[in-house]
């Protein structure tokens, strides 16, 4: 099997890494003059990995994708839909796609696999890799489980079964709907988690993950989805490596927020906010945490950022009494 990844940050420069390993022909592809790119190209490795001589490097996207049997795109996902422009005007043949990313595009709330449709791709030719894990601690071979869903009942069972290994633990997904909102939704309490962090409330994380994975159990069943799902590997599943870990870009940028601070690398969790608001007014959801981020994120509100984020903490404790598992 031929395989394009595309992207080579942290997680596709670790994809390639990953299924090179698994005996896989890999192409990694990397915009022409960007950083993660001029980084591999001259030394051959980054921060996480250090690449195969099998692996072929390349900037030309044509290259990349010609010939490949399954396409691996990780991306931002506020730039999927532009991008996926650029690959479909390529031969790409009948090659399969797979997200190993997790997001909602801000702007319309659609999720990514949405986007692939919108943008042409069968819906049999479309999955989503996501679940828990870090790659510091995959290349360390500290193992994890992950999970693959789709439209598709065949694809998903043959890209799980084929990139399986005693490093990942493959399960196959039963509701894409859930899967990829529960996904792109951990990033946002993620940063909640960081939060809670900056301001010594660290003991408050239990109560963030069981309110947080109930607030979009409730998302994901008005989308039609399986309420389930929240409590999966694609969300609570997630909780430990989004909501604890040093490593996680959410929650260090909400850590560093308290503090007055900027992060400089990706934070997912950000423009998710801004999506899963529009979801929630859209389905008619109550999401007081994602409101709260959202809030954070994009208002000005008044004092600098720990007084913002401790009122924040305290709206949501002045909210009306419920029953824990209210619809």
């Amino acid at each position: 099997m031929n395989i394009s990844v595309l992207g080579c940050g942290r997680w596709g420069s670790f994809i390639a890494w990953y299924l090179c390993n698994r005996g896989y022909d890999v192409c990694l592809w990397g915009p022409p003059g960007g950083k993660s790119y001029e980084i591999l190209k001259n030394t051959g490795a980054n921060e996480y990995v250090a690449l195969d001589s099998r692996i072929r490097l390349t900037c030309d996207l044509n290259e990349a994708v010609r010939g490949a049997d399954v396409i691996v795109v990780s991306i931002s996902s506020q730039g999927l839909r532009g991008f996926m422009r650029e690959v479909l005007a390529c031969d790409v043949g009948s090659a399969d796609f797979v997200l190993c990313m997790k997001g909602i595009e801000a702007d319309t709330g659609c999720r990514l696999s949405e986007i692939l449709f919108q943008s042409g791709v069968s819906p049999d030719r479309i999955a989503v890799w996501v679940g828990p894990g870090h790659i510091q601690a995959f290349t360390q071979g500290i193992p994890n489980c992950m999970v693959i869903d789709s439209a598709s009942e065949t694809l998903k069972r043959k890209l799980a079964d084929g990139f399986r290994s005693d490093l990942i633990r493959f399960y196959y997904g039963s509701d894409l709907i859930g899967t990829e909102i529960g996904a792109a939704a951990k990033n946002v309490v993620g940063i909640v988690a960081g939060v809670l962090d900056g301001c010594g409330y660290a003991s408050l994380k239990g109560a963030l993950m069981a309110r947080g994975a109930r607030e979009v159990a409730r998302l994901i069943r008005a989308m039609g989805g399986n309420e389930l799902s929240a409590y999966g590997l694609a969300h609570l599943g997630d909780y430990e490596a989004t909501l604890f870990s040093e490593y996680s870009h959410n929650r260090r940028y909400g850590e560093m927020l308290v503090r007055g601070e900027t992060f400089e690398k990706l934070a997912e969790g950000v423009p998710t906010a801004a999506a899963m608001k529009r979801l929630g007014e859209k389905y008619g959801v109550d999401l007081p945490i994602t409101g709260a981020v959202y809030d954070l994120c994009y208002g000005e509100g008044e004092g600098d950022c720990r007084t913002r984020c401790m009122a924040l903490l305290a709206r949501l404790f002045a909210r009306d009494t419920k029953t824990e598992f209210y619809v």
